[in-house]
């Protein structure tokens, strides 16, 4: 037989051999029939689906992978006998192994695809699955290939899992594949090295990632451009920006060239080390060597302007995004930043309206949008709102997280609910979500600012026992609420509480505690604060300081805000606006006009524009010199300079106008105020009585009584007595006592000063019988009245009441002390009732009895007298029983 040729083994082929005997003349023949490839069976092919009654679209990526007519006769053969052998698609089985349930057996499912007998379709798989995100059901999957005959390791379902681990921040499991991939003879290449850094990088383990790097030299692999962006990354996340450029320069000196990714990464590893000014100084870099920003690195930028408050720049690029749609085109997170930036100027409309953009430009929110809309509303109170974006995050089927539900909690705490904020805290521990540091701290706050420190203090301690430690941002809240609270005591326990824990105060703890301290009248402990302060070099601020010179121009301590404000110069720290206010006060105390003057000016051109508390102390010094006209300019500077003034600037305005001998001008102001909406203080109020006083007017003044009826309960007792004094000193003591019985019905306050006023004008039109009557009040009310309106009662009995009302006022009050001076008499001897007889004692306290029967329709008797009288009686009686 003639001999065969070696014919190469190709897979996937079959091999026909024809023999000849030797005396044959036909040439031997090889005849090999090849399986033709199948081109489309690894291409991803689009499927869309529309629905027009629901306005609802879905495209989806469809890779059907080696089928039933590719694999080999032999496998062929095997299935087609066995009706439970599927014939799927790569994707079909992706999309069956998602949908089964945790118990259910993922084995079974894979172990009736007829794909698996082609090796070619486990990459597919993996790829497919890994994009998914589902960790648990690729591990399965992955367990399940392994256990396969025909299954060998590749380097790209190894790189595939250790991406996956790390995009779940599961770095010792990535580790431990790499390790895994050796054992099976599977010899790591640069992707492998790069995803594995990435996976240190995203925990934050950067020098991890420079050892796995130096291993890939080491095991000659040189790194590429992604290698070294993907260990820029993992030092720039963790805030070492430094490392990271030190990394930037080895790259540029082994010859790989930095590209868009690379400096979008150096800018966010300035961002994450805080230093903003760097990243605006880069960027400018970007723009001089050609480099096309894309959205990426805009949205860093804007972070940037937001945290540097340079909020027109950002404004100016995300409108530039906008216009520029073709280039750099505004995603999600540079909507969320814009957010964020009018969150922080407090324009909480136009959060929405940026939020309600988004949504028309066809951009659909995450739950960090969602978030930083409720955070907006959180940080002004507006609970309500909050609270539709909340449930807002329901209806479109995403979960809140902890940050949704802090943000709420938030919300309630400073629109002064704390009871909702705990309710809110409570449901999302039943949502399984475990509350994380912010969560106590802003539960503490919200307890903490409603003056509730007892809850506050127990939620530290409920903190604590789920193994959550306090940090300085918890103690600063307590320590407020101790100021708040007025406890002087507990903010020393805070203190300690503090330090046992080994929790060190930074400066905003320190503010905090000196502030409670300046709160509590506590000057000398706060100025020991402040000195332990700098004994321990904690950086001082503006803040530190406000704090110093405002509570002491409130304690009158007017010397020691200047010193502070000296050393304040002397240390180069730029005053606040808080600042200028406070010494503009305090000049004006201590009388120094011209000091105040020159401070105000000296605002101006600082380039710290006054507010409205800077105007409003500037008018009060105005208004302590007396000077109404340089008072009247400031309050027209103030308007032309668009600083809307309060209802504490017109009062102090329309004070300076009844000082300075103007007050008509003061009815005008009050009309320029409700032109503007600006709401009618007692203040307000006080002043306008006060120069209707002036002016005479008695209907207006009528008008104003009208006005503040409805609001007796609430008033000023000034006010009060304001209203009374006009009405006395006009004559009109009718309408004075019927709008007294007035503030009597409603509840409000009265003090001595009150009735004072109402003798003096009841006794100035000859109301004797009338100014007996409310001395008797006052001893009802528990006031007792003093000497002098006694003295005034009997001078008018002498003087003016004529001979027979005299001697009926007389009989009264005579009456009236006489019994007061029994009463205390009486007082004594039942102190002493355990030295003289027992009996006397009951017998004296009886005539008094019948004493006060006989009277009472002569004379005065107050309740208060006859209530004691009787408890005496009962006291001694219970005496007599005892011995």
């Amino acid at each position: 037989m003639a001999t065969i040729p070696t014919v190469p083994t190709v897979p996937h082929q079959h091999r026909f051999l024809f023999t000849h005997t030797a005396g044959s003349t036909r040439p031997e023949t090889l005849i090999v029939c090849k399986k033709k490839k199948n081109e489309w069976a690894f291409k991803e092919q689009k499927q869309g689906f529309v629905d027009y009654d629901k306005g609802k679209h879905e495209v989806s990526s469809m890779v059907s992978g080696l089928r039933k007519e590719d694999i080999p006769m032999r496998y062929r053969l095997r299935v087609e006998c066995d009706r439970f052998q599927k014939d799927w698609t790569v994707s079909e089985v992706v999309e069956m192994v998602l949908k089964l349930n945790r118990w259910e057996d993922v084995d079974g499912l894979l172990n009736r695809w007829v794909g698996r007998f082609a090796r070619k379709n486990f990459p597919v798989l993996m790829k497919e699955i890994t994009e998914r995100g589902s960790i648990e059901r690729c591990l399965q999957v992955f367990c399940w290939m392994k256990k396969q005959k025909n299954y060998c390791a590749r380097n790209d379902i190894y790189n595939m899992m250790i991406r996956l681990h790390a995009r779940h921040n599961r770095t010792d499991q990535a580790r431990g594949l790499f390790f895994e991939m050796q054992e099976w003879r599977c010899k790591p290449d640069s992707e492998t090295y790069n995803a594995l850094i990435n996976a240190h990088g995203r925990t934050g383990q950067w020098r991890w990632a420079m050892n796995v790097m130096e291993d890939m030299l080491r095991a000659a692999i040189p790194p590429n451009r992604s290698t070294y962006n993907n260990l820029i990354n993992a030092c720039g996340s963790s805030g070492n920006w430094k490392e990271a450029l030190q990394v930037c320069k080895k790259m540029t000196d082994n010859g790989v060239g930095p590209d868009l990714v690379t400096h979008n990464i150096v800018l966010s590893a300035f961002k994450s080390g805080a230093q903003y000014s760097k990243v605006l100084s880069y960027f400018e870099l970007m723009k001089g060597t050609n480099i096309r920003p894309d959205t990426t690195t805009l949205n860093i930028v804007i972070h940037c302007l937001v945290k540097l408050q340079q909020y027109e720049k950002a404004i100016a690029i995300f409108t530039s995004m906008r216009e520029k749609r073709s280039e750099t085109l505004p995603d999600i997170v540079t909507f969320t930043s814009i957010i964020h930036l009018y969150s922080v100027c407090g324009q909480v409309e136009n959060c929405r309206a940026v939020f309600n953009t988004m949504l028309a430009e066809g951009l659909k929110p995450n739950i960090i949008s969602y978030n930083a809309l409720i955070g907006a509303y959180a940080a002004h109170g507006l609970d309500r709102e909050a609270l539709l974006v909340f449930n807002e995050i329901k209806r479109n089927s995403f979960r809140p997280d902890v940050v949704s539900f802090t943000s709420l909690l938030n919300a309630y705490g400073r629109s002064q609910q704390p009871e909702k904020s705990r309710e809110v805290f409570e449901m999302m521990k039943k949502s399984n979500l475990k509350p994380n540091l912010i969560s106590y701290n802003a539960l503490i706050d919200a307890y903490g600012s409603n003056r509730l420190l007892a809850k506050a203090v127990e939620v530290l301690r409920e903190m604590e026992q789920d193994g959550i430690q306090p940090n300085v941002v918890s103690i600063c809240s307590l320590l407020a609420a101790c100021g708040r609270c007025s406890q002087k005591v507990k903010i020393d326990t805070v203190l300690s509480a503090a330090e046992m824990r080994g929790i060190e105060l930074n400066t905003v703890a320190y503010n905090s505690a000196i502030g409670s301290y300046m709160n509590v009248g506590e000057y000398e402990k706060a100025i020991s604060l402040y000195k332990s302060m700098r004994q321990k070099k904690v950086k001082l601020d503006s803040i530190t300081y406000t704090v110093l010179i405002s509570n002491c121009c409130k304690m009158s301590k007017y010397g020691e805000a200047l010193a502070f404000h000296d050393e304040m110069e002397h240390l180069k720290i730029p005053l606040s606006k808080e600042v200028y206010s406070s010494l503009i006060c305090a000049y004006s105390k201590k009388g120094q006009l011209a000091d105040a003057e020159s401070t105000f000016n000296l605002m101006k051109t600082s380039g710290c524009c006054p507010d409205v508390v800077s105007y409003t102390a500037m008018l009060h010094a105005y208004n302590a010199a007396e000077s109404w006209q340089k008072a009247s300019s400031l309050f027209q500077e103030m308007e032309q300079n668009d600083v809307q003034p309060d209802s504490i600037a017109c009062a102090a305005m329309m004070r300076t106008f009844n000082k300075g001998g103007q007050p008509a001008k003061v009815p005008l102001l009050a009309k320029i105020m409700r032109e503007k909406d600006i709401p009618y203080t007692d203040a307000i109020l006080f002043e306008m009585v006060s120069a209707c006083s002036l002016l005479r007017d008695w209907k207006t003044a009528v008008d104003l009584i009208k006005y503040i009826e409805p609001s007796l309960p609430v008033v000023s007792v000034g006010l009060i007595n304001q209203l009374l004094h006009f009405l006395g000193k006009t004559g009109k003591t009718e309408t004075m006592i019927k709008l007294f019985y007035k503030v009597v019905a409603s509840g409000a306050d009265i003090n001595f000063n009150t009735y004072s006023i109402l003798l003096k004008n009841l006794l100035s039109t000859g109301n004797w019988r009338k100014y007996i009557e409310v001395l008797q009040w006052m001893e009802d009310a528990g006031i007792h009245p003093s000497n002098e309106m006694y003295h005034d009662i009997f001078s008018f009995a002498q003087k003016s009441g004529g001979a027979e009302y005299a001697a009926i006022i007389k009989e009264r009050l005579g009456m009236m002390m006489a019994l007061i001076f029994f009463f205390f008499v009486l007082t004594f001897m039942l102190a002493l009732s355990f030295i003289y007889p027992l009996n006397s004692v009951e017998a004296y306290l009886g005539t008094g009895k019948r004493f006060l029967g006989e009277h009472k329709h002569t004379c005065i008797v107050p309740s208060s007298i006859i209530t004691s009288f009787e408890f005496l009686k009962r006291e001694v009686g219970d005496q007599t029983s005892a011995s």
